[in-house]
């Protein structure tokens, strides 16, 4: 058999699979629409024999895989090659190489939310509020955020030049950074200055971030505050699992999150009988996403705490993550999740017990300000 047959072949018995998959089972038997899957062979053959350059049938069937999951018009379903799907295993892990910035997008760019303390951004003069433009010389305007994020990381000891436009000066400046290992906190925690108040701030729930937000705990428990502000702001979500462990820290027993499949088999999780029985306000505004918006959900409802600042992003799907044989990755969106009172808050967000803006120049955390004033009050009626 002449190779380009014996490809073409493989290609097709890779289709046949994927409308396998999408068609499902139907009374036991498998049904397939093999017109379809007839004139993607087509088309690759086509390339394959006709078009002007040589391609990789390994690119074709990528292109054609990655445009199966972007049909599906949803923003949170996405196919990664191989290393982009590497790049999102070590952000849930809490270590990659890279620059050390937490970023998000800020209308048709990608923002600097704080860069990472210790790291290479932070040492380079990296600051909150730059405006990422360039990386590597390829413009980030209308860049998703995964390539953005993607581009800024690789192997350790290797160059990535970022432009960044900073507002202060009305300059864009010019950061060659080397790549190094980013170990990334995502909980810090401390007593406020001059009052009796615990603040502890969550950046992105990773698989362990329980685990740290133990430590921090300790530590800031240790003082014997009055009251506690957790600080969801500028949290994307992350890990389901991570976010129901620490949901269950801070409300009393009964449901923390419904997790309603299109199968039926439908899920939820339960907090145990064990909280921190202290005065709670939670901080959170429109990057608060997904998983920052269920522990949120869970507090609201249950009535742990009081919610301050704006209205959250409104990301309530969830999403499970397929390894692929070539070592890429399918993040497909398998579900959604309702709050302990069964509200769907998917693009419609949580709206704040207490609405409390921040203007983008602002020089005081009025939203901050606001929590503390919450607890004092709170203590001296108590």
């Amino acid at each position: 058999m002449r190779e380009g047959k014996r490809v073409l072949l493989g290609v097709l018995a890779v289709f046949i699979i994927l409308s396998v998959v999408a068609s499902g089972l139907v009374t036991g038997a498998l049904i397939t629409n093999y017109n379809n899957v007839g004139t993607l062979a087509r088309v690759i053959s086509l390339i394959e024999r006709n078009y002007l350059e040589t391609v990789k049938t390994e690119t074709l069937v990528e292109g054609a895989v990655k445009g199966i999951v972007d049909s599906l018009g949803d923003p949170y379903s996405v196919y990664m090659p191989p290393k982009m799907f590497k790049e999102l295993q070590e952000k849930m892990q809490g270590s990659f190489g890279g620059v050390g910035i937490i970023v998000s997008m800020k209308g048709e760019h990608i923002a600097v939310i704080e860069p990472i303390k210790g790291t290479p951004a932070e040492k380079a003069g990296i600051k909150a509020g730059d405006i990422i433009t360039k990386v590597n010389d390829k413009d980030t305007k209308d860049m998703d955020l995964d390539t953005a994020v993607g581009l800024m990381r690789g192997p350790v000891g290797t160059e990535v030049v970022l432009q960044v436009f900073r507002k202060q000066t009305n300059k864009f400046l010019n950061f060659k950074i080397v790549r190094e290992m980013i170990e990334v906190p995502t909980v810090e925690g401390k007593i406020l200055p001059n009052t009796k108040i615990g603040y502890i701030a969550i950046s992105m729930f990773a698989s362990n971030t329980d685990e740290e937000l133990d430590k921090v705990l300790q530590e800031v428990l240790a003082h014997k505050p009055k009251g506690l502000i957790l600080d969801l702001r500028d949290n994307p979500g992350g890990d389901l699992e991570s976010a129901v462990r620490i949901a269950d820290k801070f409300i009393p027993k009964g449901p923390i999150v419904y997790v309603e499949y299109r199968t039926g088999s439908d899920e939820y999780y339960e907090a145990d009988d064990k909280r921190i029985e202290l005065p709670l306000v939670v901080l959170i505004n429109e990057n608060s996403a997904s998983a920052s918006e269920i522990v949120a959900g869970a507090i609201k409802d249950t009535g742990s705490g009081t919610l301050v600042g704006t209205k959250t992003f409104g990301k309530g799907v969830v999403q499970s993550i397929y390894t692929l044989q070539n070592k890429a990755g399918l993040k497909l969106t398998t579900a959604k999740y309702l709050t302990p009172k069964k509200k769907d808050i998917h693009k419609k967000g949580i709206q704040p017990d207490v609405k409390v803006e921040l203007p983008e120049n602002s020089e005081k955390d009025l939203q901050l300000e606001k929590a503390i004033s919450i607890l004092e009050e709170k203590s001296v009626r108590d």
